[in-house]
């Protein structure tokens, strides 16, 4: 994520709160510009977080004061979106800000945050003011019922998986977070009433509790995770339903896995009742309830004893399959990483960096699949480069193809003796560089099987 543009279909047809939006997104589009300067970066989004946080305050409170002068039928509910996003989520964010020392990767995590919020809620709540569509939220529980749950998810948190969550929004309403599993469950009531709860985990918080549970060093979400995961995440259930009884969990009905795409989906499609999402401090989790099956007929197939291998297998396959790879490019030539992005950007998610310090700091804080980078550059090249990250156990083994402008012997005897997966000439036709990447991980691919 490099930019974010403000485009029309995000107006509302409210003049002054059309402007408003738009300079959110350049003060945005600003921030991320300044998250990748790193003369600037501290200094310069230390200023622009502040700058944001003060103009996102004022504008709701232009945004509520139309709506009262319209007498809004839903204000009440759109006002207590934006007092959760600026007295929870803000502060939250800031918090890893200053916690962090304003890392690249907490900022970056802060913008994720903030664009999701503001495109999903301009695109749905803010929308909802002009009459274009209707707002997602209904029966929103009151505040002493969204206390008592909140208390016993982190209550139920801390006792069965040793952790201690902080929830950051009593409104979450799928804003992307990362990789995720999500669990889902079709409950009757007494009454056969249906409840759909999906419990969402992040990737990274997923393996850290499975991990944690059975001393093991898995790297990756696979089938022993899943299952690990479903289970717990029923007794997590019987746990909530014992402790709010007015949360009638009689009977299991269905289980399946939904990919993010799904959940997505069922946001769109159903208006949930309460959805949370919280800080566990190894990553995010959200819980949330719907009165109704919100993706019937969506999913291939329910989980059941007769089918959970294929379920499950089918589940993780979708997954690799819909998850792009991540290659780091570095370059110091800007022509040669806008033309690297062109050829590779729709089969791969791409991250530039101009310097080796750059790409040192973003390997260690969030690893690529593949780094691409050059050979020659100036005060620490490839060697060096590739030398430090062999010397660190932690990055010893992410991948590096070398680009090179020299294709005689001498030149790539160097290249070579770094033991790099390769090396790939400038000169070469684009095709061809892009075929040798994928050469490169349909071979992984074919390993790791």
């Amino acid at each position: 994520m490099d930019q974010i543009v403000w485009q029309d279909k995000y107006k509302i047809d409210v003049d002054f709160i059309d402007e408003e939006h738009k300079k959110l997104f350049s003060t945005m589009n600003r921030l991320l510009k300044i998250s990748q300067d790193e003369e600037k970066s501290e200094w310069g989004c230390r200023e622009g977080v502040k700058y944001l946080k003060n103009h996102t305050i004022e504008h709701f409170e232009h945004e509520e004061g139309y709506m009262r002068s319209i007498d809004y039928s839903d204000y009440e509910i759109h006002k207590r979106l934006h007092d959760n996003f600026r007295f929870k989520t803000l502060p939250a964010l800031e918090e890893e800000l200053v916690n962090t020392d304003y890392s690249i990767e907490s900022i970056r995590h802060f913008l994720g945050v903030c664009i999701g919020w503001v495109i999903a809620h301009t695109q749905t709540e803010d929308l909802a003011i002009s009459g274009k569509s209707t707002t997602k939220w209904i029966d929103i529980p009151h505040e002493e019922e969204k206390n008592a749950l909140e208390q016993t998810i982190v209550q139920l948190f801390n006792d069965i998986f040793h952790m201690k969550p902080k929830m950051i929004s009593e409104l979450y309403a799928g804003e992307y977070f990362g990789g995720v599993v999500c669990c889902r469950f079709i409950y009757r009531s007494q009454d056969k009433e249906k409840w759909e709860i999906t419990l969402v985990y992040e990737d990274k918080l997923l393996l850290k509790i499975i991990n944690d549970i059975l001393d093991s060093q898995h790297s990756r979400v696979d089938d022993m995770v899943i299952n690990v995961i479903r289970y717990l995440s029923r007794q997590f259930l019987e746990q909530v339903r014992e402790s709010i009884p007015t949360i009638d969990l009689f009977e299991l009905e269905k289980e399946s896995l939904m990919t993010y795409e799904q959940l997505s989906d069922s946001f769109e499609r159903s208006k949930p009742s309460c959805s949370m999402l919280f800080d566990a401090g190894e990553g995010y989790f959200a819980f949330c309830i719907s009165s109704s099956d919100s993706i019937q007929g969506r999913i291939s197939s329910s989980i059941t004893p007769d089918n959970v291998l294929t379920a499950v297998s089918d589940y993780l396959k979708k997954e690799n399959t819909d998850q792009k790879k991540k290659i780091l490019i570095v370059d110091d030539s800007d022509f040669m990483r806008k033309r690297i992005i062109q050829l590779l950007s729709d089969s791969y998610e791409l991250v530039e960096a101009g310097s080796s310090i750059s790409a040192l700091k973003i390997i260690t804080t969030a690893p690529p699949d593949l780094v691409l980078m050059d050979y020659e550059m100036p005060v620490c090249d490839g060697r060096q480069t590739l030398e430090m990250m062999r010397s660190d156990q932690d990055t010893a083994k992410i991948p590096v193809i070398f680009l090179t402008g020299k294709g005689d012997r001498e030149s790539v005897s160097k290249v070579m003796s770094l033991k790099p997966e390769g090396y790939l000439l400038k000169t070469m036709p684009d095709q061809d560089i892009k075929q040798n990447i994928h050469d490169f991980f349909a071979k992984s691919k074919t390993a790791e099987q």
